[in-house]
């Protein structure tokens, strides 16, 4: 097993990106953690998350710390605010999405690691700090979605 040091960041700190309209702050990637997990500060603007997904390898937790977060797993719907908690299990098709007017700031950690290579690889870097991404373009959207299926994420279509 390598060895790895104690991974430290400071608020602001940590590689930031844009990927599709939300601002993922990345403050443990694998290689911090011998590809154990990773987890992300993410602050999803009102409108933003991804469209209803399914993961073939990794778990997916989340956990709430500003705003409102619209969980949808299968046909049910799940309001988180601050505090709250979900786990997706791998195979489980589910989308997360800010519906209210204000931004919404969460935690996402994925065990194993890995999946954040595919937003280093299609996110577009941004300032440390930053609170906004650009809006997502037809092609962003598109090298997301062809992206995924490397990664083993399954996007389903949202309408």
């Amino acid at each position: 097993m390598a060895h790895v040091s104690p991974t430290i960041r400071k608020p602001g700190e940590g590689r930031t990106i844009g990927i599709v309209g939300d601002v993922y702050r990345f403050l443990a990637t694998g290689e911090d953690t011998n590809g154990k997990y990773a987890l992300w500060e993410a602050i999803l603007p009102p409108g933003g998350g991804p469209p209803p997904h399914v993961h073939s390898r990794e778990e997916e937790g989340f956990f709430v710390l500003e705003g409102e977060i619209t969980f949808q797993v299968g046909d049910q719907r799940y309001v988180a605010s601050p505090g709250i908690f979900a786990n997706m299990p791998v195979g489980k098709p589910h989308s997360f999405k800010n519906e209210s007017t204000k931004p919404a700031k969460m935690l996402i950690l994925i065990a194993p690691a890995g999946l954040e290579k595919m937003f280093f690889e299609v996110g577009v870097p941004l300032e440390l700090r930053a609170l906004v991404s650009p809006p997502p373009s037809k092609e962003d959207i598109e090298k997301l979605v062809k992206a995924a299926a490397r990664y083993g994420v399954e996007i389903k279509s949202s309408g």
